[in-house]
């Protein structure tokens, strides 16, 4: 596996040990629809949170949450469309992004809650 995706693998575990940690059940990883992957669903009290996973190693290039494009959006929206119809959900959703970068043998990690809104 190439290292990026290894990197990418590791941050979307260290994503749902931090959600655990902070009182979120994690109800579905890696859901896909159409060209769209929603990394994290998690539910926290009435709230559906979908969350985006960005992980690197340096932020030399600038912040992983601005790695997050509009067209990324727009499909992870149109997947979440899905989801909720899909499992006739009645819930209030956020859309977040775990921003993760790698500090020598450890990690930061920013949660951000209500990154984007969809359009």
């Amino acid at each position: 596996m190439a290292q990026h995706n290894e990197l990418g693998k590791k941050g979307e575990q260290l994503a749902v040990d931090f959600l655990l940690k902070n009182n979120y059940t994690i109800v579905e990883r890696n859901y896909r629809f159409d060209k769209a992957e929603v990394d994290i669903i998690a539910q926290q009290k009435g709230t559906l949170a979908i969350i985006e996973v960005k992980t690197r190693s340096t932020n030399d290039f600038g912040n992983p949450q601005d790695f997050v494009k509009p067209k990324q959006i727009q499909r992870l929206v149109k997947a979440v469309n899905e989801y909720v119809i899909e499992n006739d959900l009645d819930v209030e959703i956020r859309f977040d992004i775990i921003a993760i970068v790698k500090q020598g043998k450890g990690y930061d990690i920013e949660h951000l809650e209500n990154a984007f809104y969809h359009f």
